[in-house]
């Protein structure tokens, strides 16, 4: 057998166990090609070169290992593999942070956030930086600021810690612990935030592989709420006092766009384009906060 015969082998396998996806891929045949080419040490993004290269008998039994583990453990592939990619840039993720696919990655590459920044643009905070991916992003997009990157979670910091010094950045990062904006000072010009935000009836639903992740990452209503914006709600009140006077909030909040629409009715966002569509990342400046 060659490559895209394990690739599709693997397929048939992923799509009749009933395994779920968006942790980088969103469809059985690119997931299998992942851990396929990922298990054979091959670029995973150059399919059309290799797949027709035979596969040792050693290397098909670990490809049948890796199919086995995703199946059975049902946890994302990122985690098997220790690796996920976020706008073409690889960073280390492990089961102690949530895996990298904040929409706000588009945001930051290809310039739409831009027009509200300018040369008074020196401080960037990711918030809720899980792995920090964001962080390192906006450092590689915007070489003259500085970042701050925060998480809750001492783990996922841990992990942070990782992919800021695999890409050099130690000296433009830094890593904060705390909960939301209580032990950070500011002013800071552009916020990016990917918070919890699942709603209770979307956390109960959840399969398992989202499950795998950090509860914490994903759970909006630790406060006692159902709407998936307990967080958010402490986040608004506080931003105001933590963005300097030209600053802006981006914010993730996913699907749940009825229900911070129904919670903040008095906000007139920007709503942000992305590949998953219009309503599932918006702008706050900090006069519309105020």
């Amino acid at each position: 057998m060659n490559v895209l015969d394990h690739i599709e082998a693997g397929a048939r396998q992923l799509a009749d166990a009933g395994v779920s996806f968006g942790h980088g891929t969103a469809n059985a045949f690119d997931e299998a090609a992942w851990l396929v080419l990922w298990q054979l040490g091959l670029p995973l993004d150059d399919l059309d070169s290799v797949s027709n290269r035979p596969v040792a008998p050693a290397d098909a039994e670990k490809i049948a290992t890796l199919f086995v583990a995703r199946i059975s453990s049902r946890k994302p592939a990122a985690y098997l593999t220790q690796e996920a990619w976020l706008q073409g840039v690889p960073f280390y993720v492990d089961e102690r942070a949530i895996v990298p696919r904040s929409l706000i990655a588009e945001l930051v590459a290809d310039g739409s956030i831009d027009p509200w920044l300018g040369e008074h643009t020196t401080r960037v905070l990711d918030l809720c930086t899980g792995n920090g991916s964001l962080a390192v992003l906006a450092a590689m997009a915007w070489p003259d600021i500085r970042v701050d990157a925060s998480d809750l979670s001492a783990d996922a910091l841990a992990v942070a810690r990782i992919n800021v010094d695999r890409h050099g950045l130690q000296e433009r990062i830094t890593l904060h612990q705390g909960d939301g904006l209580q032990a950070l000072s500011g002013p800071y010009d552009l916020i990016l935030c990917n918070p919890p935000y699942v709603n209770a009836q979307s956390m109960a639903a959840l399969p398992p592989e989202y499950r795998a992740e950090p509860a914490l990452a994903l759970d909006g209503n630790t406060a006692g709420g159902s709407d998936g914006m307990d967080f958010i709600r402490a986040l608004l009140r506080d931003a105001p006092s933590r963005l300097a006077a030209h600053g802006v909030l981006v914010l993730e909040i996913g699907n749940e766009a009825e229900n911070f629409e129904a919670a903040f009715p008095h906000l007139e966002p920007v709503w942000l384009e992305t590949s998953a569509g219009e309503d599932q990342v918006l702008l706050l400046t900090r006069d519309a906060l105020a």
